[in-house]
């Protein structure tokens, strides 16, 4: 691809389906170049999505994934990291497996690709990091236990808020959104009566209204360190 055009270019982890898809589509309707990546995805028949298959827990791909991204489309400007597995069980039934697993994608998974990104953003004066999270930080609830999506995931809130300031000056922000529980391939259909019933609208979210808060961010020159909560109403209470 010709930079010279003037294209950004997103880099979306976690990006075969689901949340990930659509962020994939949205940047490309944006006019974003995007380079996609997670353990099983497809090679794109469009030009401008770069896919790369690789676990995020592994250092070795997000060095793959960024390698690739600047060597395709010269640049990256957006990194989305939201790759992420959730858990939800009783805390004292978490193995040794899940803690591994979910802090593995979770924390290390963000870590070792966003230094690469900022680095790549600090040599182009500029660029944004947006992290998926789960509303269930600022909002446990009783029905959802899930004490190792609150330890990972209100990392990378706290991260985000870190990230902000300390590229504040250099022209690279850090924003996060918050998720309720979306309407994915990962919930079965005949969980989605439930699913609604833990929102305070009365409904799960749709993949398009965290795609439209991500773009929303992405826009926002104005907008750094912050957690946006896109959870019907889950944040304000029950």
């Amino acid at each position: 691809m010709d930079n010279t055009r003037g294209h950004k270019v997103a880099v979306v982890t976690g990006a075969s389906q689901g949340i990930g898809a659509g962020l994939v589509g949205a940047y490309r309707k944006l006019g974003y170049a995007v380079v996609a990546t997670s353990r099983g995805i497809a090679p794109s028949q469009d030009p401008e999505v770069l896919t790369v298959q690789g676990d995020i827990s592994d250092r070795a791909t997000a060095e793959r994934v960024v390698a690739a991204g600047v060597e395709r489309f010269g640049r990256i400007d957006t990194l989305v990291n939201n790759a992420g597995i959730f858990l939800s069980k009783p805390f004292t039934d978490f193995t040794e497996e899940d803690y591994d697993a979910v802090l593995g994608v979770n924390v290390a998974g963000f870590f070792r690709i966003t230094q690469l990104a900022i680095a790549q953003m600090l040599t182009q004066g500029g660029g944004h990091v947006v992290q998926i999270t789960t509303s269930l930080v600022e909002q446990p609830d009783s029905r959802v236990p899930s004490v190792l999506a609150s330890l990972s995931k209100g990392g990378l809130q706290a991260a985000t808020k870190a990230l902000a300031i300390e590229y504040a000056a250099r022209g690279i922000r850090s924003n996060a959104v918050a998720l309720g529980t979306i309407k994915t391939p990962m919930h079965p259909e005949e969980h989605h009566a439930a699913l609604a019933g833990l929102h305070p609208v009365g409904r799960m979210g749709e993949i398009g209204d965290i795609t439209d808060a991500v773009l929303y961010l992405e826009n926002a020159p104005f907008v750094t360190g912050v957690v946006l909560p896109v959870d019907g109403g889950q944040t304000a209470g029950h």
